[in-house]
C-alpha cells in the first residue's frame, strides 16, 4: 500500500504493508542507516526520530501512522553536521561505541526545540529511557548544556570548534 510523507525535508512515497514499523521503511526501503534498531519494543531509543516534531520511537511506529507527517532522522537534522548537538557531541567526545547517539541527540533536539535552556533534571527526564550501555550520561548531559548555551548565544558559551574537553585545561 503506498504512503506519502516527507522525511529530512523530501517528499516521499513508499509502497510497503501499513504495520510495517518506520524503522525498517527507514532503513531498509529508504537505506537511512543512521536510525538505529536497538530493542524493538520502544525501551531503548536507539530507533528515536522526530514527527512533526515529536521525538518517537520509530521501531513500534506503523508506516501507515505517517502518512501527511513531516520526519526527521539523523541524517535530516543537520546535512553538513553544523547542528549545535552535533557539534557539542563532538566537541566534548561524547559516544564511546556510539550506537545509542543518534537517538540521543534526536531526543536531545526535540527538548531543545521546545526549551532552549533545560535544567539537567529536565534533561535527565526528557532522556529518560535512551539508553547508552557505554554510560556516558553524564558527557551527553554536558553537551545538551553546551547546545544550549551556544543556541542561546550566553555569554561565556565556547565558541564552535573552541573544544574545551573533560580534563582539560
Amino acid at each position: 500500500m503506498p504512503f506519502e510523507f516527507v522525511i529530512n525535508e523530501h517528499p516521499t512515497k513508499v509502497d510497503v504493508p501499513a504495520n510495517m514499523p518506520l524503522l525498517w521503511v527507514i532503513r531498509d526501503v529508504l537505506n537511512l542507516r543512521g536510525t538505529k534498531y536497538g530493542c524493538g519494543i520502544a525501551l531503548c531509543g536507539a530507533c528515536t526520530v522526530h514527527i512533526d516534531g515529536e521525538a518517537t520511537r520509530s521501531c513500534i511506529t506503523e508506516v501507515s501512522s505517517v502518512a501527511g507527517k513531516r520526519i526527521t532522522t539523523i541524517e535530516g537534522l543537520s546535512p553538513d553536521g553544523s547542528h549545535p548537538l552535533q557539534v557539542a557531541w563532538q566537541e566534548i567526545d561524547v559516544p564511546q561505541c556510539g550506537y545509542c547517539q543518534a537517538g540521543q541527540i534526536m531526543s536531545a533536539a526535540a527538548l531543545l526545540a521546545k526549551n532552549a535552556r533545560p535544567t539537567d533534571a529536565q534533561i535527565n527526564e526528557a532522556l529518560d529511557g535512551n539508553l547508552c550501555r557505554c554510560g556516558t550520561y553524564l558527557r551527553i548531559r554536558e553537551a545538551i548544556n553546551r547546545a544550549a548555551l551556544r543556541a542561546s548565544g550566553a555569554k561565556g558559551a565556547p565558541a564552535a570548534g573552541k573544544s574545551k574537553k573533560p580534563g582539560t585545561r
